[in-house]
């Protein structure tokens, strides 16, 4: 398989992109790019989570349902989800209906909840790599890019002690790739010169 494929528009993207509109908006104006704030970072670990055994673009295009039946992954609200939340959700086909991660999402939003404002996000971001995140020189294929590293390990692992559930090193680093605190884009790719 090519490391790099050209879209309609004439980018040159990482190959696992593909021809999906989907994944290439994605690629083009979130994956690698740094995220902050409480929300928007515990967002991504639930949809992370639920990702877990499942591909990327099947959290993608069911996104927005999630967002709405979650009220916006707002921790606060979430921490308050009941056992009649759970029977919604579990009803709805529009997210991923698993029952262990509908917990989760909902015990993690407790979790977020009883940190001081931006705690949350100096906790993930401080597992970042201290090396520049944008790798010199960029790798050359998806095969050169880990799945775990000592970094989403020891953040796996400090989220788990704290109580965080489906928070494992592989999720953590997906995770990491997404939220910008790494940025794995390919050599050759338009956002790779982008910087």
């Amino acid at each position: 398989m090519c490391a790099i494929v050209t879209g309609p528009d004439g980018r040159s993207r990482c190959a696992w992109v593909g021809d999906d509109p989907v994944y290439r908006r994605y690629h083009d104006e979130e994956w690698g790019v740094p995220l902050h704030g409480d929300r928007a970072l515990f967002e991504k670990m639930a949809l992370e989570g639920f990702q877990a055994g499942l591909s990327w673009i099947t959290i993608l295009r069911k996104r927005p349902r999630f967002r709405e039946v979650f009220e916006g992954f707002d921790p606060v609200r979430v921490a308050g989800f009941g056992e009649q939340d759970v029977e919604r959700l579990m009803a709805d086909a529009g997210i991923i209906r698993n029952r262990a991660k509908i917990d989760a999402t909902i015990s993690n939003a407790a979790l977020v909840r009883e940190m001081a404002d931006g705690e949350f996000d100096d906790l993930m971001w401080s597992f970042a790599p201290t090396y520049p995140a944008t790798r010199d020189p960029r790798p050359d294929s998806m095969a050169q890019v880990p799945a775990v590293t000592p970094e989403s390990t020891a953040l796996s692992t400090a989220l788990r002690r704290r109580g965080f559930r489906f928070v494992g090193p592989t999720t953590m680093y997906a995770l990491m790739q997404s939220a910008g605190m790494v940025d794995d884009h390919l050599a050759g790719c338009w956002r790779a010169s982008a910087g």
